[in-house]
């Protein structure tokens, strides 16, 4: 691990907007809990200085947490606060996902890096109830932190908070990783931020999206307004490389909170606050915004890497409505089939592989013979066996 910060360009001084009585002004969307920035002030924000102050969501109360909206319990809130190096994260919003145990967790990790589920109080009742969740607020690795007073009616919306406002909730970790909540990390966390990160030279770490690179396609299948194409937004080119795509998978993100990487999260939110809450959409233009500035990209990394340490699981909704699996029928089957023996002993002459033709072809039933040449046959008998 890195004994200091990376360099944040230009950008050293980052603070957030406190307004108690946001007031919307303007026609396009925003929110009480994101505190209605102006077209301008917008714009503003793109104008990287040494010291800034931008909107970034928990306008109104003393801290984030406490009186927001997306409020916290206290002895949780100094939980967040306390200095961590790595710590890893999700959120479970609407009782809409099953929580996924990591695996392949080092002890070192174990013993220093948190794993912190936000989860609203839906889903809470849910836990508890189908005993899950007790009094210890822990579900294996998982330290549960439940939100009270959600800002948002989606639960899609409030689980863009934590997605992309880690830097807020826990104002004093260096690295963070977030996994969306039908996700299961199955990789050490140390292992994960030295390959996209530290061995990378980078501070911002996303997937690209598996089949799309260019937003204009993603705004089609998003249906999402015209707003950036009026403020010059053209399709992906070769012009643009060494960016090699658009479209985030956004699912995972890996960074380090240094006050570039955390402008970048803000200026994201605002977006989807602003806009629309599929992300995607807007996370080109805000990079692109800032590397006109600045000297600074984002890792995009295959999405088949991210597939090396995530696992992805079934939302609740669509567990819940599938079929009851039949192995047990399908082994009893299994079973039922004779096993292919090259000497048999119900055989009166050894089968041997190169017989096609000639004496031999009549003593083997023609079934056996198909079987003898299909793969498939061969793989269901290896199993038939090991049962």
């Amino acid at each position: 691990m890195p004994s200091s910060p990376s360099i944040s360009p230009v950008l050293r001084h980052l603070t957030y907007v406190v307004d108690e009585n946001p007031l919307k002004t303007e026609p396009h969307g925003g929110s009480d809990f994101g505190g209605y920035p102006s077209l301008k002030q917008r714009n503003d924000s793109f104008d990287i200085q040494e010291s800034m102050t931008v909107h970034c969501g928990f306008v109104r109360g003393n801290k984030p947490g406490q009186q927001t909206g997306f409020d916290i319990d206290e002895a949780d809130l100094m939980e967040l606060e306390q200095f961590h190096e790595v710590i890893v994260a999700s959120a479970i919003f609407g009782n809409y996902d099953i929580i996924q145990q990591p695996k392949n967790i080092s002890e070192e990790s174990r013993r220093t890096v948190p794993f912190y589920m936000f989860i609203d109080e839906e889903t809470e009742a849910y836990m508890r109830n189908s005993s899950v969740l007790h009094s210890s607020m822990k579900v294996g690795l998982w330290r549960i932190i439940v939100v009270h007073n959600i800002p948002y009616n989606e639960s899609r919306c409030n689980g863009k908070v934590p997605k992309l406002l880690l830097h807020r909730i826990l104002p004093n970790v260096r690295y963070s990783i977030w996994i969306d909540g039908k996700l299961q990390l199955v990789v050490d966390p140390y292992q994960v931020i030295e390959r996209f990160l530290w061995s990378q030279n980078a501070n911002f770490a996303i997937s690209r999206h598996y089949r799309r690179f260019d937003v204009f396609e993603e705004a089609e299948a998003n249906k999402a307004i015209k707003f950036y194409k009026m403020e010059g937004l053209t399709p992906y080119s070769d012009a643009k490389f060494p960016i090699t795509s658009d479209v985030p998978e956004g699912c995972v993100i890996i960074r380090e909170h240094v006050p570039i990487t955390n402008l970048f999260a803000c200026l994201w939110f605002n977006e989807v606050d602003r806009f629309t809450s599929r992300d995607q959409l807007s996370f080109s233009t805000v990079r692109d915004k800032i590397m006109e500035k600045v000297e600074w990209s984002i890792n995009m990394f295959l999405d088949c890497e991210r597939r090396n340490f995530v696992i992805q699981a079934y939302h609740r909704d669509l567990l819940e409505h599938r079929p009851h699996p039949v192995a047990s029928v399908v082994a009893s089957v299994i079973r039922l089939r004779p096993p292919l023996n090259r000497y048999s002993s119900t055989a009166r002459t050894p089968v041997k592989n190169s017989s096609r033709h000639g004496k031999y072809r009549r003593s083997i039933p023609r079934h056996h013979r198909k079987s003898v040449a299909g793969t498939r046959d061969k793989q269901v008998v290896s199993e038939a066996r090991t049962i």
